[in-house]
């Protein structure tokens, strides 16, 4: 929940219109109290103070139907990306299990906001999650180059949507547990995509099928 918003830049007068619709304190800062609030991240002019948020319990997003799984990554870029992209394609949820603290807050400022409105959960026991899932009747589908493309997979109604880190994929362990494996076909000689570029194309691809 928004608690107030800072502007450090001029802004028309249609788009203060739209800010001062929230109904919550606006304060101007100039560009070094902005920058000394911001961290040093790129603020571009708007800031604000938000109530801290809170992992989203993993017992409701079995509700939903299709939900991505990010299995060990730890980059909060990458994280923010994804959610944004799952959000814009319409996954119900957001799962990262395996690392031991989720920053919210980082994924929030790279998510462009979508975090607010995306649910986002957090589980230590990545193996253990996904028994829970398979035990909620969803089907997972992991990402991996030797998988089928992702075109020519049936999809389960029930489905979750399985990332591996940046570096290592999705571990041995947690493939096996994956009842398909998927790929994006490339057009020409290439290794991979970054994991959140992969994320947005199989989303797609799962929402659009």
């Amino acid at each position: 929940m928004l608690r107030t918003i800072y502007l450090a830049k001029e802004c028309d007068k249609k788009q203060f219109s739209r800010i001062a619709a929230l109904k919550v304190p606006i304060v101007r800062l100039d560009a070094k109290h902005a920058q000394a609030l911001a961290k040093g991240g790129n603020h571009q002019g708007f800031l604000a103070e938000i109530t801290p948020l809170e992992p989203t319990p993993v017992e409701t997003l079995k509700q939903g139907t299709f939900l991505v799984l990010l299995y060990g990554l730890t980059d909060m870029g990458n994280i923010g990306a994804i959610c944004r992209s799952a959000y814009a394609f319409g996954a119900d949820g957001v799962i990262v299990a395996n690392i031991k603290h989720l920053n919210l807050e980082g994924v929030l400022r790279t998510s462009s906001g979508a975090a607010f409105e995306m649910p986002i959960a957090h589980a230590s026991d990545g193996l253990g999650l996904m028994n829970e899932l398979v035990q909620s009747g969803f089907t997972l589908y992991g990402a991996d180059a030797s998988g089928a493309d992702i075109r020519s997979v049936v999809l389960a109604e029930k489905k979750v949507l399985v990332l591996g880190s940046e570096g290592e994929g999705i571990p041995e362990k947690a493939l096996r547990r994956c009842h398909h494996k998927v790929a994006i076909p490339m057009a020409r000689a290439f290794d991979s995509l970054n994991v959140s570029a992969a994320a947005a194309v199989l989303c797609d691809r799962i929402a659009n099928a």
